[in-house]
């Protein structure tokens, strides 16, 4: 995305919940939303998740578990976030995680799809 505007909102509080594996964003727009940490590592923005175009994403399997072990900001416009199965290639811009914040119930449904077309079942 890295779409930043000046009304791009930009988060004010980022809080991590090691036990509940969640990742809590408030916004400058008064916005509040606590996002799974499965959820962050399979919309990861890397190349190794997204591709490098349209149709070379890769399918993320076996996160259930996973939590965030490192949240390192960048610059003024992102976070690193590390993730528990060594994944750490991704920057968060506010654009691209605010995104996340707004589309979360549809990604994630999409994603359960995905899986269930590739024949894969989650654990819990």
């Amino acid at each position: 995305m890295s779409g930043l505007t000046p009304t791009t909102p930009r988060p004010t509080e980022i809080k991590l919940h090691q036990q509940s594996r969640k990742l809590e964003l408030a916004w400058d727009n008064y916005m509040h939303f606590v996002l799974p940490c499965e959820f962050l590592r399979v919309y990861s923005p890397s190349a190794e998740v997204r591709g490098h175009g349209p149709g070379q994403e890769v399918l993320q399997v076996g996160k259930e578990d996973v939590t965030i072990v490192g949240i390192e900001p960048v610059g003024h416009y992102a976070i690193k976030l590390a993730f528990s199965d060594g994944h750490d290639t991704g920057l968060y811009s506010w654009d691209y995680l605010f995104d996340l914040c707004m589309r979360h119930e549809h990604l994630w449904q999409e994603y359960l799809d995905r899986l269930a077309a590739a024949g894969i079942q989650r654990k819990q």
